[in-house]
C-alpha cells in the first residue's frame, strides 16, 4: 500500500512539473473549488435543501473572493459550513502556494525553482522585491491584520448589542472576509444597519484597502523603513497615486449626484459615498446603501471602478491601476507622435507594454461576452446586468439584487466569469492555450513595474 501511494505520488508529481506555471495555478484554484464544492455538499454543512449549482456557485465566489450568493451564507451554512466557506476565501484571497510555500520557507529555508517559477506567475514581481521576503510579508500581514479587525469587530458588535458569545464567530469571519476582500457575509442586508457607524465603516475600509492595495506595495513600504537603501518601485507609485485619485473621484460623484446618497444626514452622506466607492474600487464587495437603488449614471460609475479594481498581487480583482496606467501611457504617447512609452518621466518597458495592452484587449473580451451571454438568458435590464458581469469578472461582489433569480445559464455564467477573475484574464489564456512551458511566456520579473 506504501509503495502504491508513493508511485502514485510520483506521478502527480511528473503532472504538475510537467504543466506551465499558467496551467498549475488553473488546476490549483480548480482543486481549491472540487474539495470545497464536495465539503458544502456534506449533510453537516447545511440547514436547509441546497442544490448543487447553488453550492457549485457559492464555493467559486469564495475561491475567487467575489461574495455573489444565490442563498443566504446565515440562514442555509452551518457553522461548519460557514468554516468551510472562510477557509476558501482566506485560500483565495493569498494565492495558491502561498501556505505551502512558506511552510517549505519556515523548514528547510529552501525554495526550489518549480516553486519561484510559480509565485513569479501568481505574483508579478517588480525586480526591486524579492519573493521571499515577499512571500513572508503576504502571511505575517495578513495574520495581523485579520486578528486586528477580529479584535475590532468584536469590539463594534457587542457595543453594538451582541453578547461576546454572539458577536465572537461574526467578528472573525467578517474580519476575514474584509480583508480578502471577499464580501461574504453573515448579515442577509450585508452592512446597510451600519451605514452611520463611523466605527465600523472605518475597520472595513482599513482591512479592504490593505488587503486590495497589495502585498507588493506593503513589502515595499515595509522594506523602504527597514532598509534604507531600498529603493520604492514604480508600481508602489502607481498604485497609491491612482487608488487615492480614483476613490476621491469616486467619493466625489457619490456624494453630490446619487439621490439615495444625498438625501443622507452631512456624516452619514460622507459615511455612505467613501465606503461605495472604496467597495468597489477595492472590490471588497460590502454595501452600506441598496445598489438596486442607483440611478444609471452612478451604476456606471461604480462600474467603472469595479472595472478598474486596485493592485496587481493583492486580494482584489479588477484589470488592475497599474494595467489602466500602462494603456493611458501608451495612448499619450501614440497622440505627441513619441516612439517611447513614459509615464512620470519613467519609460516602461515593452514586455510590460505587451503584457498589460494584451491583459486589456483580453479583459475587455471576457466582460463583453459574459454580458451578451447573460442578455440572452435574462430578462432584467441592460445596467443591471452589465453591473452584474463587472462585478463577477472583477470578483466584487456588488449586485443591484438580481444574482439569486438569475437563470440556471446565468449563473454558470456567472460562475465562470468569476473563477476567470480570480487566476487572472491573461493567466487564464496561456493555460488553455499555451503548448509549451517556454519561461518566454511567463510574466515574470523584469523591471520595477508590474501589471
Amino acid at each position: 500500500m506504501i509503495a502504491f501511494l508513493k508511485q502514485l505520488y510520483s506521478r502527480y508529481r511528473r503532472f504538475k512539473i510537467g504543466m506551465s506555471p499558467q496551467q498549475n495555478l488553473l488546476f490549483g484554484f480548480f482543486s481549491y473549488v472540487f474539495f470545497g464544492f464536495l465539503l458544502l455538499n456534506l449533510p453537516w454543512t447545511t440547514k436547509t435543501t441546497v442544490s448543487a449549482l447553488d453550492h457549485l456557485f457559492t464555493t467559486v465566489s469564495a475561491v475567487s473572493t467575489t461574495g455573489l450568493v444565490t442563498v443566504s451564507i446565515k440562514d442555509s451554512y452551518t457553522l461548519l459550513g460557514q468554516v468551510v466557506i472562510v477557509i476558501l476565501f482566506q485560500l483565495g484571497g493569498i494565492g495558491y502556494l502561498s501556505f505551502t510555500t512558506f511552510f517549505i520557507l519556515s523548514t528547510t529555508r529552501k525554495m526550489t525553482h518549480w516553486h519561484k517559477r510559480l509565485l513569479r506567475s501568481e505574483f508579478t514581481l517588480p525586480a526591486t522585491i524579492r519573493i521571499r521576503d515577499f512571500l513572508k510579508s503576504v502571511i505575517l500581514f495578513t495574520v495581523l491584520m485579520e486578528v486586528l479587525g477580529s479584535i475590532a469587530f468584536l469590539w463594534a458588535f457587542t457595543a453594538g448589542g451582541m453578547s461576546l458569545a454572539e458577536a465572537l464567530w461574526p467578528a472573525i469571519f467578517h474580519s476575514v472576509s474584509a480583508f480578502c476582500t471577499a464580501g461574504f457575509s453573515l448579515f442577509d442586508t450585508g452592512f446597510a444597519g451600519y451605514v452611520d457607524n463611523g466605527y465600523v465603516n472605518t475597520i472595513i475600509s482599513i482591512l479592504a484597502i490593505a488587503g486590495s492595495l497589495g502585498f507588493i506595495v506593503v513589502t515595499d513600504l515595509y522594506l523602504s523603513i527597514r532598509k534604507k537603501e531600498h529603493r520604492i518601485s514604480f508600481t508602489t507609485k502607481i498604485v497609491c497615486w491612482g487608488f487615492v485619485m480614483l476613490l476621491l473621484l469616486g467619493t466625489g460623484f457619490f456624494y453630490f449626484s446619487e439621490p439615495s446618497i444625498v438625501g443622507l444626514s452631512d456624516r452619514t452622506r460622507f459615511y455612505a459615498a467613501f465606503f461605495q466607492a472604496m467597495t468597489a474600487m477595492t472590490t471588497v464587495g460590502f454595501n452600506t446603501v441598496d445598489f438596486g437603488n442607483f440611478i444609471v449614471p452612478m451604476l456606471l460609475t461604480t462600474f467603472f471602478l469595479m472595472y478598474v479594481g486596485a493592485s496587481p498581487s493583492g486580494t482584489a480583482g479588477g484589470l488592475k491601476i497599474t494595467t489602466l496606467t500602462a494603456v493611458f501611457a501608451i495612448l499619450k504617447s501614440r497622440i505627441r507622435g513619441k516612439k517611447t512609452v513614459t509615464f512620470l518621466k519613467r519609460q516602461i518597458p515593452y514586455e510590460r507594454l505587451y503584457v498589460a495592452t494584451s491583459s486589456f484587449i483580453f479583459y475587455t473580451a471576457i466582460l463583453f461576452l459574459g454580458f451578451y451571454l447573460l442578455s440572452w438568458s435574462e430578462v432584467h435590464g441592460a445596467e443591471a446586468l452589465l453591473f452584474e458581469v463587472a462585478s463577477a469578472l472583477g470578483t466584487v461582489g456588488l449586485s443591484t439584487g438580481i444574482t439569486d433569480a438569475l437563470s440556471i445559464t446565468g449563473k454558470a455564467t456567472l460562475i465562470c466569469l468569476m473563477f476567470i477573475g480570480r487566476l487572472g484574464v491573461l493567466t487564464f489564456g496561456i493555460a488553455i492555450w499555451s503548448k509549451t512551458t517556454n519561461n518566454k511566456e511567463e510574466v515574470s520579473v523584469m523591471d520595477d513595474l508590474a501589471v
